[in-house]
This record gives C-alpha cells, sequence and structure tokens, in this order.
C-alpha cells in the first residue's frame, strides 16, 4: 500500500521506567532511530515525532500521546508507527480500541514494526493476544512494584518520592534527610506563629510581608523543577492550605508516616486516603525541625475551633478549654452583634446533640480570662518565690498516683514482651511445618499473616509504652521547667497564648451548681503542666 504523505506520520516512542530495566534497545534514542530508518526506507515522509520518556504504558493521559489522539482526531494524521505495540500502551483494553475501533473510524494506517503489524494487511488475532500481555507484565511489574514498597514502608523507610519542604537530602546518605538550612527555619517560624495564636491567614500575610519564597518558587529557584506549579510572578505568595498542611506534617518532629493514601489498581491513578490502623508511623527517624512539644501543642491547637477572628487570630484557648460534664469542646461565640465583652464559650456537645447530651452551660471569655489570669499569677508567684517548697508539694502530690501507674505500665509491658517473643516462636514453628511439606505455603502465608499483624501491634504499643514510662520519669524535669518558666515570666497582664503554652495544658468548665443563675459562677478546673498541682476554683 502506498504511504499518505499529504498527512502527518506518526511516530510515537515512549520509555517508563520499568522499560529502563530492559536495556538500551528501548531506550528514546533506539526507539527514534528503528521509526526513522523504517519510515525512509518504506516511502514514509512527513514525519513527526510524538515522545513520552519516563510515562507508563497504563497511563492514558501522557501528554504527546494525548497529542497524536487529538492530531488523529482532526484529520491530521495518516500513519502512526510505533516500534512495537506496548509503546503505544499496556491498557489492553484502550489499545484494543484505538487498532480496532479509532484508527479505523479515521483512515489511519496503524505499524507496529517488530510485531509485524500492518493494519493495510489486516489485524490478526495475534494482536490482542499481545496486547493482554502487554497489560498483564504492566500488572505484574505494578505488582511486584507495590510488593517492594510494602517492604520497606514496613521497616521504617521513607516511600514517599517528594521531598516536604524543609528538607533535603543528605549528601552522604541519599535516603537520609536533613534540614534545609534555609527553609527549615522558616518551618520553624510558622510553627511558632501558630504556637502563638496566629491563624493560617495571618501566616500568610506575615511570610509575605518578609518576603520568604513559596515552597514551589524555592524549589524552582534552588533545583531548577516546577514540580510544585511556582507562581514566579507572585513568589511571596503563601496559600493557606500549604501552610495548614505543613502545620498537620509530622515529617517536621522527625517521623516517617508511611501508607497515607493507596490506589486501587495500577490503571486508576486517584490516591485514596487509608484507614487509620493501616498507617504505619516510626517516630524519630530522621532529625526533627520542630521539637515535639511544640508540634503537639500546634495539634492541640487545632483540636479547637480553627476559625481565625477579622484579624487573623485564632481563639488562644482552641484545644485547651473542654465541658467538665461531657468531655466535649467549648467554643467561641461572638459576632458582629455581640460586644466584645460579652463574647462566651459555650459546651459544643449541647450544641450539636441538644439537651439530651449535655446541658447549655456556658462561660463569658473576659470572666474566663480573669480567672485563669488569677490563678496563674498566684501560682507562678508562689512558684518563683519559694521554688523548693513547690518542688517538694509537687513532687509529692504526684508520686503515689505516678508509681501506682507506672507499676501497672511495667506489667503490661512485661506481657506484651512475653507474647511478642511467643509470636516468634509460633512463626518459627509454622515455617519448620512449611520447609518440610507438613504444611502448604497458602495455609503458611494466611496464619503468618495474622500473627506478625497482631506482633506488628504489639510493637507499636510497646512503643507506646515505653514513651509513657519515659514521660513519667519527667515529672522532676517539669516540675523544675515550670519553676524556671515561672522566673521569666512576672509581669503578666493578660492571658496570652505564650503563657498558656508555658504553664496549661488543659482548662475543665461545670455547670453552675445553680443553672441560669446570674449570681453563681461556674466550678472550673485548670489543668497545669505539672499534673500534681491541678486546681479547681470557681467564677
Amino acid at each position: 500500500m502506498k504511504p499518505n504523505n499529504d498527512l502527518i506520520t506518526a511516530l510515537y516512542c515512549r520509555l517508563s521506567q520499568e522499560d529502563m530495566r530492559e536495556g538500551e534497545s528501548l531506550s528514546i534514542e533506539n526507539q527514534k532511530l528503528m521509526l526513522k530508518e523504517y519510515a525512509d526506507k518504506n516511502g514514509f515522509h512527513n514525519c513527526k515525532y510524538y515522545i513520552d520518556d519516563g510515562f507508563s504504558g497504563v497511563n492514558n493521559k501522557r501528554p504527546e500521546y494525548v497529542h497524536m489522539l487529538k492530531d488523529v482526531e482532526n484529520g491530521l494524521v495518516g500513519t502512526v508507527i510505533v516500534k512495537d505495540q506496548s509503546r503505544l500502551g499496556r491498557d489492553h483494553l484502550e489499545t484494543d480500541k484505538l487498532m480496532e475501533l479509532v484508527f479505523p473510524a479515521y483512515d489511519v494506517r496503524f505499524i507496529a514494526i517488530t510485531d509485524g503489524v500492518d493494519s493495510a494487511n489486516g489485524l490478526n488475532e495475534m494482536s490482542g493476544i499481545k496486547n493482554y500481555f502487554n497489560d498483564f507484565y504492566a500488572r505484574d511489574c505494578s505488582k511486584k512494584i507495590r510488593a517492594v514498597f510494602k517492604a520497606k514502608g514496613e521497616r521504617g523507610e521513607r516511600v514517599g518520592t517528594s521531598i516536604p519542604y524543609g528538607y533535603m537530602k543528605d549528601p552522604n546518605a541519599p535516603k537520609q534527610l536533613i534540614p534545609d538550612p534555609v527553609a527549615a527555619p522558616v518551618v520553624r517560624q510558622i510553627y511558632e506563629l501558630c504556637a502563638d495564636g496566629k491563624g493560617t491567614r495571618a501566616i500568610c500575610r506575615y511570610l509575605e510581608e518578609h518576603e520568604i519564597e513559596s515552597p514551589g518558587v524555592y524549589e524552582f529557584h534552588t533545583k531548577g523543577k516546577k514540580s510544585k506549579h511556582p507562581d514566579l510572578e507572585h513568589p511571596y505568595l503563601w496559600t493557606q492550605s500549604t501552610v495548614r498542611d505543613m502545620l498537620s506534617n509530622r515529617i517536621y518532629c522527625g517521623d516517617t508516616v508511611n501508607f497515607q493514601t493507596y490506589s486501587k489498581s495500577n490503571k486508576l491513578k486517584k490516591r485514596i486516603k487509608n484507614a487509620p490502623e493501616n498507617i504505619l508511623i516510626f517516630e524519630n527517624t530522621h532529625e526533627a525541625i520542630v521539637n515535639r512539644e511544640l508540634f503537639n501543642l500546634v495539634q492541640k491547637h487545632y483540636e479547637g475551633r480553627k476559625r481565625p477572628d477579622r484579624h487573623g487570630d485564632t481563639d488562644k484557648y482552641a484545644g485547651y478549654i473542654y465541658c467538665a460534664d461531657c468531655g466535649s469542646k467549648m467554643y467561641l461565640h461572638r459576632g458582629k452583634n455581640i460586644k466584645p465583652e460579652n463574647n462566651y464559650y459555650q459546651c459544643g456537645g449541647y450544641q450539636t446533640k441538644g439537651g439530651r447530651y449535655c446541658t447549655v452551660h456556658s462561660i463569658k471569655a473576659n470572666v474566663l480570662d480573669a480567672l485563669v489570669l488569677a490563678q496563674l499569677k498566684d501560682l507562678t508567684a508562689f512558684a518563683r518565690e519559694h521554688s523548693e517548697q513547690f518542688y517538694e508539694i509537687a513532687i509529692k502530690n504526684g508520686e503515689e498516683e505516678a508509681q501506682m501507674k507506672k507499676k501497672e505500665a511495667e506489667q503490661r509491658r512485661s506481657k506484651v514482651e512475653s507474647r511478642i517473643k511467643e509470636l516468634d516462636n509460633i512463626i518459627r514453628c509454622l515455617f519448620e511445618e512449611m520447609a518440610t511439606g507438613r504444611m502448604t505455603q497458602e495455609r503458611y502465608d494466611k496464619l503468618a499473616s495474622g500473627y506478625e499483624k497482631e506482633q506488628r501491634e504489639l510493637e507499636t504499643e510497646l512503643a507506646e509504652l515505653s514513651v509513657e514510662l519515659n514521660d513519667m520519669d519527667k515529672r522532676d524535669t517539669e516540675v523544675r521547667r515550670f519553676i524556671e518558666k515561672a522566673k521569666t515570666n512576672i509581669e503578666m497582664r493578660e492571658v496570652t497564648p505564650e503563657i498558656l503554652k508555658a504553664f496549661v495544658t488543659r482548662i475543665d468548665v461545670y455547670e453552675k451548681p445553680e443553672k441560669y443563675s446570674r449570681t453563681c459562677g461556674n466550678m472550673i478546673e485548670i489543668h497545669y503542666t505539672v499534673p500534681s498541682i491541678n486546681k479547681l476554683e470557681s467564677t
């Protein structure tokens, strides 16, 4: 059949990471040479290359692939030539559709050189079978790659491909992350601003005013990449979603979090959020940018109402104030028609579930401020002026309760460690049964997977118990830190986020003894950073 040289002869090349493993024969340069040689030898002119380098064959949104199909639909292409059918794609449904429906509909001649396919001579049954096996190969590769990533993720290695803003690869150990000397201080500043009560909008404004480049622009200027879609016309423009994501990312306190998302198959690229029980967290895997205390404080802050006021600041008590009767968070009520002195906190449980769940009780914001400030002044003055006596009281008050909790935790840790060793022996015995032929591989896999899952859960619990016991041993340090903070906060004119961060962990508000009374106050309990000095007070 004589070539139609009035139209484009499309020479399509594709290479993916999986194809690279097959060797130089599949390189883009090799494909281009082969296609050009075939076109020249067989009288095809008006050639145009369409090249997708680094794209999987199951991806039907490859840029040049889409470009070529648009040219086909617009009647610009007369012939499509590829090295083999797998270059066109590895999704057998899509490739069959092109070869049997789309190309014939637009009178496009299709040639796959090494497969001996030329639609001018008609397609045979082997073409469809080859497409199926190309698809099968892609699924098999995907399965193997997923297995490798799963094993790496379960070992605690980071499986994400992108490096978060604030970190860089260690030149001496590429798999390890280290803080970026330029970006890491910016991340730390963002956390400190949030801990000080600034909302995401106010933080974005601060970053813009101080002319700090957004992550996308910074990556472009340092690495030349545009993967984060940098807005080069507005280099200092930060989005609230970027800041919000950074404030919840555990990587910044030194943790690796794997399997947060997953895809249903190798053909569906959409990432789906994973169930919490399927997410694996490994603590202290790399150098932290923010300390855990600051990170936890920010998470606690975000447990409360996140909506900023008209100045961009969030409620300073967000994440601190709770209903003592039902345990729900209490939310600040303010608005254009409410005078600032009448702002009040109300039980969130009553707001969402009504009177059957809890009562309507509330407390005015200025009353809460006055009470918290008065108690903090008294307590810090005592800690400052009578440090030794304060230390003795704080240590003595919590000693009995701490010892009891420590004993329970140690007993539980002993049981968990014993069960983990027992599971090791069980799995070893199962393996021996399988190796000697007394158990099938399928039966072994089913039993072993259940025991291994239990073992992973116990190891997680063991790590949590170790942290809990370690925290108990820090009580002495916590008391001394409280005394030092009391000495540096002599002047307290108002309750600020900084003051709360230094001394308070939680505030519980009870219903008034006489409901709806205008004279009877609420009972509140302030939980300090030293638990043994908590105090119940009345408004």
